[in-house]
């Protein structure tokens, strides 16, 4: 009995994967059911015994990359138990993962996602402030251990965390790759490193 469920589980995992492949590459507006079935080497018919529509598609999508945020916070706290390294690595990986997936941005930002779906919108604020919360309570055991300064407000500082990302993210789409994320990656880390480190020793003095 265990493996048509199987199937069936890896089946509904190539299609959600082939629709961000898909919106990756020609946007929510270019998201079909042929498409996907295309990508998959299934008919669409096939398609439609996992899927009930192309709105249910973009839910599971919706809720891989919603994963996929858990799954980095769950990498960098195996990786490390301090704090600012987590943040850190944290960024290295988010940072990698929109440059690698254009969709995410399309998900986020395209009205046609929200087209007739209202609750859609509830959504993906709902994995938005998920991934904050997590990256808030890093940011409270760096002000714990005290590697974190005490006034720094961690719902503030977490949102100054995406802000170094997603802006970033939308200039490397929107100007064909030109952007050079390397370089931001590079500058912009050790600046919302400095706004929220406690002093060291050395500093001190």
């Amino acid at each position: 009995m265990s493996a048509p469920k199987i199937q069936t589980r890896q089946r509904q995992e190539q299609i959600t994967q082939a629709a961000l492949d898909l919106i990756n590459d020609s946007g929510v507006t270019g998201l079909s059911i042929a498409g996907i079935a295309r990508r998959v080497g299934i008919v669409p018919s096939a398609l439609y015994r996992h899927f009930s529509s192309k709105d249910a598609v973009l839910d599971a999508v919706l809720d891989l990359i919603g994963q996929r945020l858990q799954d980095n916070v769950a990498h960098v706290r195996q990786k490390t138990p301090v704090p600012l390294q987590q943040l850190k690595l944290l960024f290295t990986r988010h940072t990698a993962m929109l440059s690698e997936n254009r969709a995410i941005p399309h998900m986020v930002f395209s009205d046609a996602v929200y087209y007739g779906q209202p609750g859609r919108r509830a959504r993906v604020a709902q994995i938005i402030f998920t991934y904050l919360k997590e990256i808030e309570t890093i940011i409270a055991s760096g002000r714990q251990d005290g590697s974190i300064r005490m006034d720094v407000a961690t719902a503030t500082a977490a949102v100054m965390f995406l802000g170094l990302i997603m802006p970033a993210a939308i200039l490397w789409n929107v100007s064909g790759e030109n952007f050079d994320m390397a370089t931001h990656i590079k500058t912009a880390w050790p600046a919302y490193e400095r706004s929220i480190a406690a002093q060291t020793p050395k500093e001190a003095l």
